[in-house]
């Protein structure tokens, strides 16, 4: 007779001893859409055999989204023992179920695929404790729960209680994404110091900037991600996933200065020691410490789903003459505005120069441009580059925010032998940064006008013109694609930018007051002049034709913003055009 406890309701687990077992192989965990719109929950076999069927994983947090898909890539590169070349690859992009050999896989390692295993649970170090034996609360490992500052959470005031399956997914993202800061002992770990340890910076993903190439489907995101390193060997033993590895004790592990052996070693690094607690009815708490530490300095050849920056003062610090660090995401900045670190091989002036770059693209977006160059992807292929992100504050104690941005785009403004047209997406985000700097200087020329020197008008003018050309630039850059011209494609957006920003301009002149438009004496590098609102939208507009000069036919029809003269409105067109000083 079938043991009903390892079939009831996504809250229980059982096998089938009567002990605690929740089967990640089988048991559906995974949330995911799928191209119908529905949501749904998957086992790891079903995630793989139906990934035709899924548009994308649709976890709690984005983060989650992101360390989820680093673990099926982990089982992915692990099944297939690869792939070793690009040609493998290509075999499994035209094959009609790539993922076949998963099944197998997944049921050969199926224990140590348990959550609730009691020797060597799922991402978890079986037996951990504290010397008090003291059991701590699931707000610890719950992002979406700020540990001391619940109040910005639907689950107020804190997690009692979780879900077999929803503690499955937060395991999986505090191994990438937990905290630093001081963290309680436990017994075993000699770096415990008066029963505490100290900070040891966040968990590895952390760290990074996250990219990822999305396909329509999963299949296809997991296989545009399934990056053959260029240092793969036809064998290596010692890159394998932590599954295939030791279960972990408490301390970090005795090999680290060998690791990460590849990728799969590295997309379930073990940066953190943790044992549910759980009964019949779900996990009810937690014990959390340090795991394996893992420096971040140069790891660019290893770690594909990251940009990085050249830094200095790293290089001062560690008396070593290049490093390179994870370029992160800035939540203030939509993915388009960061897109030559996205998609530019290297700064052309540090390569003039023979210098170092002063920043690598993610070795993801290397790897799709391999693949269109190689022809293996069709010229004219789509994907979205998807970028993902936290933000840590108070010591790195505590996540203040997650990121999260896409941008649609053909592979051909990412290929190496023909940069034109990417340099060409590259040069429209810098003219549309010089308009939005336009705009912004109009409005704090309105404010001194109307005698006021706060810069918050400025920034106000800046974010309202970044939104307004949000929509406008992604249109724009997906529509790009093979045969067209950089020159009329340039053309192209900085008329459309203008006809945004010059809008934004006539409302912000428009709502400037009487007091702007009467004007006031104010100092320059020149002398004094007097500033109004006629001579801050002249000089607006010259900016502005500075700015988008391929806009020149919009420019030439422009009519800036009338308001009625008064007697008391000073300066004329040639004062404007020429500011002279002011004797007084």
């Amino acid at each position: 007779m079938t043991d009903l406890r390892c079939h009831v309701s996504d809250e229980q687990g059982g096998g089938s001893d009567g002990a605690l077992s929740f089967d990640l192989t089988s048991r559906p965990w995974l949330p995911v859409q799928l191209t119908t719109g529905e949501e749904q929950l998957l086992s790891l076999q079903e995630v793989f055999s139906r990934a035709d069927e899924v548009r994308r994983l649709a976890g709690d947090l984005p983060t989650q989204d992101f360390a989820l898909t680093r673990l099926l890539l982990a089982i992915l590169h692990d099944a297939v023992a690869g792939p070793q070349d690009a040609e493998a690859w290509a075999e499994l992009w035209e094959d009609d179920a790539p993922f076949a050999g998963v099944d197998a896989y997944l049921a050969e390692h199926r224990s140590r695929f348990d959550l609730l295993h009691p020797r060597a649970p799922f991402f978890q170090t079986g037996g951990l404790h504290t010397a008090s034996g003291e059991v701590f609360s699931l707000n610890r490992m719950v992002a979406d729960v700020p540990n001391g500052d619940p109040f910005f959470t639907t689950r107020f005031p804190g997690v009692e209680r979780l879900s077999f399956a929803e503690a499955a997914r937060w395991v999986v993202h505090v191994q990438a994404y937990d905290t630093s800061g001081i963290k309680t002992g436990v017994v075993g770990d000699p770096r415990v110091k008066g029963g505490k340890a100290y900070p040891q910076g966040v968990a590895w993903a952390g760290n990074l900037g996250g990219v990822l190439a999305e396909g329509t489907t999963l299949r296809e995101t997991l296989l545009l991600n399934l990056v053959v390193a260029a240092d793969q060997q036809p064998t290596d033993a010692a890159d394998r996933p932590a599954w295939r590895r030791p279960p972990t004790g408490p301390g970090a592990a005795d090999d680290l200065s060998a690791r990460p052996a590849g990728l799969r070693d590295l997309y379930t690094w073990q940066s953190r020691r943790l044992l549910l607690h759980a009964d019949a009815d779900g996990v009810h708490g937690v014990v959390l410490t340090y795991g394996d530490p893992l420096a971040v300095q140069n790891m660019h050849t290893v770690e594909p789903m990251t940009g990085w920056r050249r830094s200095q003062a790293q290089e001062k610090k560690l008396s070593v003459p290049l490093v390179y660090m994870p370029r992160e995401h800035d939540p203030a900045r939509a993915a388009w505005r960061g897109l030559e670190a996205l998609i530019t091989p290297r700064d052309p002036d540090t390569a003039r120069r023979g210098e170092p770059a002063s920043g690598l693209r993610p070795g993801i977006v290397d790897w799709i441009a391999r693949l269109q160059a190689e022809r293996i992807l069709p010229r004219g292929w789509h994907i979205r580059v998807r970028t993902f992100g936290a933000v840590y504050g108070t010591q790195q104690s505590v996540i203040d925010e997650v990121t999260s941005d896409a941008v649609s785009l053909s592979v051909l403004l990412l290929s190496d032998s023909d940069r034109a047209l990417g340099q060409t997406a590259v040069d429209a985000v810098g003219d549309a940064d010089r308009a939005v700097l336009a705009l912004g200087d109009l409005a704090f020329d309105l404010a001194r006008a109307a005698g006021s020197e706060s810069e918050s008008g400025k920034q106000t003018a800046r974010d309202a013109a970044y939104a307004a050309l949000d929509g406008p630039y992604r249109l724009w850059l997906d529509a790009i694609g093979e045969g067209d011209d950089p020159q009329q494609l340039r053309t192209a957006w900085q008329r459309t930018a203008r006809r945004i920003v010059a809008r934004l301009a006539d409302h912000v002149i428009s709502t400037a007051g009487e007091t702007a438009w009467q004007g006031r004496l104010v100092s320059s590098a020149k002398g004094q002049t007097w500033l109004n609102a006629d001579l801050a939208d002249l000089w607006f507009r010259s900016r502005l034709n500075k700015a988008l000069p391929l806009a020149a036919d919009i420019a030439a029809g422009a009519v800036p913003a009338q308001k009625a003269p008064t007697s008391d409105t000073a300066g004329s067109l040639d004062t404007a055009l020429s500011p002279q000083k002011v004797t007084t």
